[in-house]
């Protein structure tokens, strides 16, 4: 059952992507971010509200840990995504999403899980392939630092998401998976607030329509409320690393969402960036994926 959850998560993601592509002129992306997680939490109050009275002891002991982990997996990631597709397109965001694997296997060497030197061959390798995909085939635009600023707020994302899932190892025990996720989602909330009111004071707002509105239902629903739970558990049963692995799924998923829905092209700097990844992520994982 973990590997069926796991698989949607990253299809409900990468339809998240494709569609905060599409509203991107629609809808600004604080705003995006915060109705995303205020709708989801109004979604859960029923059933998180109980929980999180009934284990409050357990919250107000173990603060710090969730502060960590509702600034990681809910107010950064997800709006450094919605910044990231406002300058770039959801397949470059989707393809640069499948590092997560590697990069949590570097975060893991560097906190004191060994690293093969196999496993660094494959993280360089794949990493070069994200960098391909960044610099669309041009290595000269690193030199001139000519980045897309999309491009990087998708790579900053793919380093925030690898350290939630990292830290996900510390959860506290005795917490049910209802309050960590309706506690994670609440304090989110609370820190992404004063972004939103900054966004309206420059001017930005939702232009309210049938698909902006659908769009707000889908991402408070699908990857959000049932993507976390399913992330979450799934991290809990098979560990960071194994969960991590499904990942790979996102440049399928995305590439086939936005070439039907958005009529995006696949490039050759497209092709040749996930053959990198996926070269990377082989060796670097592949090999170990039996024993984690």
């Amino acid at each position: 059952m973990a590997h069926l959850l796991l698989v949607l998560t990253t299809l409900f993601w990468s339809g998240n992507f494709v569609l905060a592509r599409a509203m991107h002129l629609e809808i600004p992306p604080l705003s995006l971010a915060l109705l995303r997680w205020s709708l989801a939490f109004v979604i859960l109050a029923p059933w998180v509200l109980p929980a999180l009275w009934r284990e409050r002891q357990v919250l107000l002991t173990h603060y710090r840990m969730l502060l960590l982990l509702a600034l990681l997996g809910v107010a950064n990631f997800n709006t450094f995504v919605y910044l990231g597709v406002q300058h770039t397109t959801a397949t470059n965001a989707t393809l640069m999403q499948s590092a997560v694997p590697v990069v949590i296997l570097l975060l893991s060497g560097l906190l004191g899980q060994p690293v093969r030197p196999i496993q660094l061959m494959g993280i360089l390798l794949s990493l070069s392939g994200v960098l391909f995909i960044v610099t669309r085939g041009d290595w000269s635009s690193l030199l001139a630092l000519a980045l897309n600023p999309g491009d990087l707020w998708i790579m900053a994302a793919v380093l925030t998401w690898s350290l939630y899932t990292l830290c996900l190892r510390w959860r506290p025990q005795a917490l049910s998976a209802l309050a960590l996720l309706g506690s994670t989602i609440g304090l989110g909330v609370a820190m992404l607030l004063p972004l939103f009111l900054w966004e309206l004071g420059t001017g930005a707002h939702i232009q309210w329509s049938r698909s902006s509105v659908m769009v707000v239902g889908y991402v408070a629903l699908f990857p959000s409320v049932l993507a976390y739970f399913f992330w979450n558990h799934g991290v809990s049963r098979l560990g960071a690393q194994r969960a991590g692995l499904y990942i790979h799924l996102m440049p399928v998923f995305g590439l086939l969402l936005s070439v039907l829905f958005l009529g995006e092209s696949v490039l050759p700097f497209h092709l040749l960036g996930i053959g990198l990844i996926f070269a990377g992520i082989y060796l670097a994982t592949g090999r170990q994926s039996r024993v984690l």
